[in-house]
């Protein structure tokens, strides 16, 4: 499976799930490390546009390509197993328990749950602690260049 990440240029290389774990995110707190990728290019580009401030148009970020291998098990959270909160910003704290408690158990390498930002697509997140995450392949990275009528007031 090929899964996509955008990343500022200077961390473009860095699979660490450090940015996630000093920051928080829907899917994490503070201090637990995970790795946030997408489904598609277009979903990694939604994803970052939500968090800008309208007329700021993103700069310096790569599109970076990771190869999970196909035979790696992988939990999922559906989203008919969310609460109605789920999408709610702020982060809501179920989602951030759902996903610590992911990387605490260790038991998967690879966490599938439903994009709040883009109905009926999918993020993946995955546990850089995982005993498995050395099967993970960084495939390419390059500049993106984000289409800059997403930003416009």
């Amino acid at each position: 499976m090929i899964v996509y990440r955008l990343s500022k240029g200077t961390y473009r290389n860095d699979l660490s799930g450090k940015g996630a774990e000093l920051a928080g995110g829907r899917w994490n707190s503070k201090g637990t490390a995970m790795l946030y990728t997408s489904e598609s290019i277009a979903l990694c580009a939604v994803e970052v546009a939500v968090h800008m401030p309208l007329g700021i148009i993103p700069k310096d970020y790569h599109l970076v390509q990771i190869e999970i291998p196909d035979d790696i098990p992988r939990q999922e959270i559906r989203e008919a197993d969310l609460p109605d909160t789920w999408k709610s910003f702020p982060h809501a704290n179920v989602t951030q328990e759902m996903g610590d408690k992911f990387v605490t158990q260790g038991d998967y390498l690879v966490l599938k749950v439903p994009s709040a930002t883009v109905q009926g697509t999918f993020n993946f997140l995955v546990n850089p602690r995982h005993p498995d995450f050395s099967k993970i392949r960084l495939l390419a990275t390059g500049p993106f260049e984000f289409d800059k009528r997403l930003f416009i007031k």
